[in-house]
């Protein structure tokens, strides 16, 4: 099966990235940016992954660790409102959503 999947993935025009590579972790961010735009995460649900996953370590997701904290921080008297940070969660999950790495649409090494 490990054989047969990079081949398989390759021929449907998708990439394999290393569970633990540094483009696998964003790989999997960009995933959950898009279930949060697709309704089936909770802008919460989103930063409480991304910060329990990567913390503040992936550069990427950083700003999503910080937002987590300061839903945290709601708990304890912070300034900003609950629907202040959801909008600024997804507005990052539309930016990350919008980013990814680039795959020619056709092949490169085709012979003339």
């Amino acid at each position: 099966m490990h054989d047969l999947l990079p081949e398989a993935l390759d021929e449907l025009g998708l990439i394999l990235y290393p569970a633990a590579s540094e483009a696998g972790q964003e790989a999997a961010v960009r995933a959950l940016a898009r279930r949060l735009l697709a309704g089936e995460l909770k802008p919460w649900e989103l930063t409480f992954r991304i910060n329990q996953r990567y913390g503040h370590e992936l550069p990427l997701t950083a700003r999503l660790a910080e937002l987590d904290d300061e839903y945290t921080f709601l708990g304890y008297g912070g300034d900003k409102a609950v629907a202040q940070i959801d909008a600024e969660v997804t507005a990052e999950a539309r930016r990350l959503a919008a980013v990814h790495p680039r795959v020619p649409a056709e092949p490169t090494d085709v012979p003339t």
